[in-house]
């Protein structure tokens, strides 16, 4: 049954904003706890940034794996059972660093943030898109994507406040409580959703009985109880050109992103000496201008321009802010680059809901899923491009005096996402306002 209000989603938002205060208070303080652990009275030190970028691997290769089986999952089961793994698998990292951040107490940190990060990081997004998805009309769904986005970022921007002003203690022990009291808010005021396949036809499922190419004779129960067929995934990538070039979109902004994190904050640290007051500032900036963006501008400016000139946008600002950043010579200069959020942070909630309005309300958790786990595919790839160019040009190994030029590579990713971007024709004749009906497609 579909909702009619945004208010209807009121207690998910209320999961969505505890949850990512959780997440996103402990960033500020994370870099300075590494190197402290790491390498103690160093301002530059390759262990951590190997480590971290490691650790940003692994993460995406098993976020890669997860996330399109909790999506799968999530259509079957519903969402709200599945929705309760990442928050309350967010628990544990905060609780251990919340006793101690001793070297030892950081590498038990570190295996148990590899293993939990894979489903918690990108999991309650991908989670809370799908079942804001499923639950709202067409007409409204960027209109709730954006709030599920626009609240996750304004949580962002309290959270990185509340570091500002917390001890390093403090903050580990907030958002382990923070994480508990989503988990438990969650389970008693979430409504669940139906696993069960609609009557409609535009709410048939691509997947079921959809051609050679996809999973054949099954019945719905007997689906159920599989593993999700990789055949399936490429299956439904394919079902649309519009599906094919946002998974390009969402592979080049995953490694774009994931340049954005350990390489960004490495290089802000060893180039401008940033610490935990700078990087908390930092995305205080970023935050709101996301926040304003998602909340505010991406509702407005949907129905006028589409979804598909937000994307390519959202690609442009990327490219300039981290163009800005690669040739700071001030402190204050991130800062100022960093306002560029307000577009560039609408290039995810943008794609996810092109994404939605491919595939019908039970595919919307597997849909979601894959376009993350494509994302993350991004994000292991991009500690190995970028990780070795941030430790070559921050050392005086470095074939050229460009030290920021690992974050203009980052740049260049969405630079390049632009192309396909520009491609995507949204509309009614790639939308689901066409059904598949035994391979052929038909207009509804």
């Amino acid at each position: 049954m579909k909702m009619d209000k945004l208010s209807d989603l009121k207690h998910l938002f209320v999961t969505v904003f505890l949850a990512n205060f959780a997440l996103n208070v402990i960033p500020p303080a994370i870099t300075d706890i590494t190197v402290g652990a790491l390498c103690p009275s160093q301002d530059e030190c390759s262990l951590a940034i190997y480590l971290s970028g490691f650790q940003q691997a692994i993460l995406g290769l098993g976020s890669m794996m997860m996330l399109p089986l909790l999506g799968h999952l999530s259509d079957i089961y519903g969402r709200k059972a599945l929705l309760t793994v990442p928050i309350a698998a967010s628990i544990i990292p905060s609780v251990i660093l919340a006793i101690g951040r001793s070297t030892n107490y950081f590498y038990v940190y570190y295996a148990v943030k590899t293993f939990t990060g894979m489903v918690s990081d990108s999991g309650i997004e991908c989670l809370s898109i799908a079942y804001a998805a499923a639950n709202i009309s067409e007409e409204k769904r960027v209109s709730a994507i954006g709030f599920v986005a626009g609240i996750g970022s304004a949580a962002s921007l309290l959270g990185t406040m509340a570091a500002r002003f917390l001890s390093t203690a403090q903050i580990f022990l907030i958002a382990a409580i923070s994480s508990m009291v989503a988990t438990i808010y969650m389970r008693i005021f979430v409504k669940e959703t139906s696993g069960s396949i609609d009557s409609e036809p535009l709410n048939q499922p691509i997947l079921i009985d959809n051609g050679e190419e996809c999973s054949q004779s099954k019945s719905v129960s007997q689906s159920f109880k599989e593993v999700l067929p990789l055949k399936d995934i490429f299956c439904l990538l394919k079902s649309s050109v519009t599906l094919s070039l946002a998974t390009v979109v969402a592979f080049l902004n995953g490694l774009g992103e994931g340049g954005q994190q350990t390489p960004y904050l490495y290089f802000l640290k060893a180039r401008l000496q940033y610490n935990k007051d700078n990087f908390a500032v930092l995305m205080l900036i970023g935050y709101t201008g996301a926040a304003i963006g998602q909340l505010f501008l991406m509702p407005r400016l949907a129905p006028i321009t589409g979804e598909e000139a937000i994307l390519s946008l959202s690609c442009i600002a990327g490219f300039i802010s981290m163009l800005i950043v690669s040739i700071a010579w001030a402190v204050w200069v991130p800062y100022v680059a960093n306002l560029l959020p307000i577009i560039a942070f609408l290039t995810r909630p943008a794609l996810q809901s092109i994404v939605s309005k491919q595939v019908g309300p039970n595919e919307q958790g597997i849909a979601q899923g894959c376009i993350a786990g494509i994302s993350s595919f991004g994000n292991i790839l991009s500690p190995l491009i970028y990780t070795p160019l941030t430790d070559l040009f921050l050392s005086e190994k470095a074939p050229f005096n460009y030290p920021g030029f690992n974050l203009f590579c980052v740049g260049l990713a969405w630079l390049i996402a632009l192309i396909p971007s520009m491609m995507i024709q949204f509309g009614t004749k790639n939308s689901r306002l066409k059904i598949r009906d035994g391979g052929r497609t038909l207009d509804a």
